[in-house]
């Protein structure tokens, strides 16, 4: 039987995780500061800044050793490239929304994407999950039908950040531990160099081109900030993933859809009229049956525990 972690690990677990999804939270209003910069330019930059900082990162941690354990496995390498492609779907996409006042949709990828974790793990990995759980996938496939047809449109950033999310977190249960966080997002982001380079290449022929520099030292540095943004949260979530339980990230996870919604209804003014508000309360509904699944598992675990002893 594996003993429970201390206290002060678990304490300085959830500082972690809740630290992740705190900075992931605020994120749209990092990037809506960026204007003029398209989400095509940042995204690039995003890569680029990336990468330097984890290399900063795997230099300072005296991290290049288990880096090229990595580099020396083509298993590996090959989950990280896939898995670099995936997390540029979900930046990009994530960007397009955040940048062109879809702010409240991408809140309910990231609301779904739990139901979409579970999803993934039934018909990929042959789990077996428990009645709640179906009924909390019944119910959020109601909500998405609803909002298609009452409200008119097809929620395609909530369903790609949602998809894009699930399928990298798959790759990365996948690797294990085999992959330190540094060294998995310094892969990750190397794969991307290419996609980076031609989306600079495509934006400096543009009419408004390349604004890195271009819009004062006060913009330049916040654009230059991006690649810390994108790494400090992965991080910090590593970091709390390995001291707490999957239950107690699972209902941590929901602070940061919370926040978007509210910066997108509430700071923003994003429209909200009565057929998003019958979505997005199903799907509320579906994650309150979602996380009482989750509770009543943990409160059988801790049951099952004490019997043993």
């Amino acid at each position: 039987m594996t003993s429970p972690a201390p206290r002060s690990t678990q304490t300085a677990g959830v500082a972690y995780a809740g630290g992740a999804y705190l900075l992931w939270g605020v994120l749209p209003l990092y990037f809506l500061l960026l204007t003029p910069t398209g989400p095509w330019e940042v995204v690039a930059w995003r890569v680029l800044l990336s990468l330097v900082f984890c290399v900063i990162l795997l230099t300072v941690m005296r991290g290049w050793a288990a880096f090229r354990v990595i580099i020396r496995q083509p298993r590996l390498l090959g989950w990280t490239a896939l898995a670099g492609l995936l997390i540029y779907v979900n930046w990009q996409v994530f960007l397009i929304g955040t940048l062109t006042g879809h702010v409240l949709e991408t809140s309910l990828g990231y609301f779904i994407n739990p139901i979409t974790t579970v999803l993934l793990g039934v018909f990929v990995l042959k789990e077996r999950i428990r009645r709640l759980q179906w009924t909390a996938i019944g119910i959020a496939a109601v909500a998405v039908v609803v909002i298609v047809v009452l409200y008119g449109s097809f929620p395609w950033i909530a369903l790609s950040l949602t998809a894009s999310f699930g399928l990298y977190g798959l790759i990365k249960k996948k690797i294990g531990p085999a992959v330190d966080a540094v060294s998995g997002l310094t892969l990750e982001s190397f794969w991307l160099i290419p996609i980076a380079v031609v989306q600079l290449v495509l934006v400096a022929t543009t009419p408004e081109g390349i604004t890195m520099g271009a819009n004062g030292p006060w913009h330049a540095a916040l654009l230059a900030f991006a690649g810390v943004a994108t790494a400090v949260p992965l991080l910090l979530f590593a970091a709390g993933a390995r001291r707490i339980h999957l239950t107690v990230i699972g209902m941590i996870q929901f602070i940061t859809p919370i926040m978007q919604f509210l910066i997108g209804a509430v700071v923003l003014g994003e429209p909200m009229p009565l057929e998003r508000w019958i979505g997005f309360v199903l799907v509320w509904v579906a994650i309150a049956v979602f996380v009482t699944d989750l509770l009543l598992a943990a409160r059988r675990g801790r049951r099952a525990i004490v019997a043993a002893v």
